[in-house]
């Protein structure tokens, strides 16, 4: 099975809950309460989102965070590229990285694995963050 890291579906609930947020100044605290996610976590997730430009923060006393852009102009893909870096199903396909795969040298699928991983990644860019606030079509086929 194929999975996101906690992290990276941690992360898609934050930015969901940023979105569906009325407040233009939301906290962690605020996030953590709302979604059950340990408030330590969402507060590194925040900061890590609004470093990749998804939300803004402002400090101080009436500081928080809001969406850097409208939610159908933030994609999944973006969100978890944000925690995890590069989408990549194999770790020799992970952005040029050195790849500890005994196998590199003589595998045959190696350079099969660059196309799938387009694939993955431009599903998750057919995705906004404005699509997940819709009522959930669990069992429908896209």
């Amino acid at each position: 099975m194929i999975r996101l890291s906690n992290l990276a579906d941690y992360a898609v609930v934050v930015m969901t809950a940023a979105a569906k947020s009325r407040d233009p100044k939301l906290s962690a605290a605020a996030v953590a309460a709302h979604t059950g996610i340990p408030a330590p976590t969402v507060a590194k997730l925040m900061g890590t989102l609004a470093r990749a430009g998804l939300l803004v923060s402002t400090r101080g006393v009436c500081g928080g965070f809001h969406l850097g852009r409208a939610a159908a102009d933030i994609t999944v893909a973006a969100i978890v590229e944000a925690v995890e870096g590069p989408i990549a199903l194999t770790q020799c396909q992970n952005g040029g990285e050195v790849s500890a795969c005994a196998l590199e040298g003589s595998c045959a699928v190696r350079g099969h694995w660059g196309p799938i991983n387009i694939a993955v990644r431009n599903a998750l860019l057919a995705v906004s963050l404005a699509d997940l606030l819709q009522p959930s079509r669990a069992g429908v086929a896209a």
